[in-house]
């Protein structure tokens, strides 16, 4: 297993150097690391590979509402000049323009509401429906075949939940931890395919969106604090045995921990994955930079070494997103004994 596991990290590490081919025509003599920070952030359009001066890209569509010119729709390739590339310059249409930080803005300053198709959106799109047809075969096998042992989808799926469930969610929120096992096992799910695709050479850094690990933070904490029961609040605004002086510092301590704990949780899986894929780029960079075989060789065999880290990181991102998630949540519904006694 293991030595399957490394051919098929070294064949990666290999197209992934193939498939950066030509970083001088992507970025130029003088910055031959600019692809990096192209990958990692988002984009109007999704880049695949460069042959030569030729791209390979898939235009994205472009949607804006302003109050004066209402809906608008158009694709991303009507920014371009056809022969060079979506960076570097910068590109109108319309009355719209991209800059070369692929920043979208309107040429006579007017406000505006972009809600386009970006690249981040396209993986988010493939990383759901990949996650819903998972879960879906697993069900239909189960509902065909009953308690038999799991094959296909069923087997990736089974120990996954019971790993979610038994060893996170029950150890993690106690009596009630069954309401909220279908939201773990999503989350778990969405984030861990989220991080394993995101490593495909050429797809979208989605789970390194800041954006996005924004909405799963705060869906973490909309749901620890509505369910929170009487004792958490309580633990808030009037801490249990703290002196009623002491409690002008520690309720807005306690306050502002509400916010930080979904803060923390944003920024670390933001931080995680997208370190991890600056690092694997930069060192595909190194042989560019250099001009080397031999540093390319060693390049080679340093990104081997990290994608198969990265692979654990996809995975243990994952756990501890899910584990965090539910350590709020048990902090919230858990039910304290109350001392009758004075």
């Amino acid at each position: 297993m293991t030595r399957k596991i490394l051919v098929l990290s070294l064949l990666i590490s290999a197209f992934l150097l193939g498939f950066t081919g030509n970083i001088q025509a992507a970025g130029g003599e003088e910055d031959k690391t600019s692809f990096i920070m192209h990958h990692v952030k988002d984009s109007h359009e999704w880049h695949f590979a460069t042959f030569g001066h030729t791209h390979v890209t898939l235009p994205l569509p472009v949607i804006i509402y302003s109050g004066d010119r209402g809906l608008e729709f158009f694709s991303s390739s009507d920014f371009q000049n056809h022969e060079t590339h979506l960076f570097g310059e910068e590109y109108a249409h319309e009355g719209y323009f991209i800059d070369e930080h692929d920043h979208l803005g309107r040429v006579d300053g007017a406000s505006f509401l972009e809600l386009s198709i970006t690249k981040n959106v396209v993986m988010l799109f493939i990383v759901l429906i990949f996650v819903g047809w998972v879960s879906l075969a697993a069900a239909r096998h189960y509902k065909k075949h009953g308690a038999v042992a799991p094959k296909g989808a069923a087997a990736i799926i089974e120990p996954i939940v019971i790993f979610v469930r038994d060893e996170i969610a029950k150890k993690s929120i106690g009596p009630q931890y069954k309401r909220f096992v279908p939201y773990l096992i999503s989350l778990f799910l969405f984030v861990w395919f989220g991080n394993l695709l995101g490593l495909i050479p050429g797809a979208a850094n989605m789970t390194g969106n800041i954006a996005v690990t924004m909405v799963l933070a705060v869906l973490t904490f909309i749901i620890t604090n509505v369910n929170g029961n009487k004792d958490y609040w309580k633990h808030v605004f009037m801490t249990p045995g703290v002196p009623p002086l002491m409690l002008l510092i520690i309720v807005p301590v306690e306050i502002i921990g509400l916010f930080t704990k979904p803060f923390a949780l944003m920024v670390r899986l933001f931080v995680a994955i997208t370190a991890g894929h600056i690092v694997i780029l930069g060192f595909i960079a190194l042989a560019f930079i250099f001009e080397s075989y031999t540093i390319g060789i060693a390049s080679t065999l340093m990104v081997t070494f990290i994608n198969l880290i990265e692979l654990l990181v996809a995975t243990i991102q994952a756990y501890v997103f899910t584990l965090f998630s539910a350590m709020y949540i048990g902090s919230a519904v858990a039910e304290h004994a109350h001392d009758d006694h004075h």
